[in-house]
């Protein structure tokens, strides 16, 4: 998508701090972080939100969840971590590109809001 902001970061017109890239999904530190560790991890296929998952893109959901336990333990969160993807504008998604959260490094909250 042509103003997608993190559509932009993969393709390095907007720089990050990367974390992680292969060729289906990139990964990097949050810019305004609501932990000690808090990293994105997108598709670099342009995917809406998680509503807009079906059978046409669910392979690289499932990618993405395979590459999240990786990440996380390169990360030193062993002690345990969140993953939130956020959908919608009542679900407080600010950017319209598929993205999950990895919230760690401290014992979280039990509530979410």
């Amino acid at each position: 998508m042509e103003n997608c902001l993190f559509c932009k970061i993969i393709v390095g017109d907007i720089p990050s701090a990367k974390v992680y890239e292969d060729d289906l999904c990139f990964a990097f530190k949050d810019i305004n972080p609501q932990a000690p560790v808090h990293v994105l991890v997108i598709p670099k296929a342009h995917i809406e939100s998680a509503a807009a998952v079906d059978g046409s893109n669910s392979s690289v959901v499932a990618h993405i969840f395979e590459v999240i336990p990786k990440i996380a333990r390169e990360l030193g969160l062993d002690g345990g971590f969140r993953v939130v993807s956020n959908v919608g504008d009542d679900g407080c998604q600010s950017v319209h590109h598929l993205h999950f959260h990895i919230l760690g490094g401290a014992k979280l909250s039990e509530t979410l809001g």
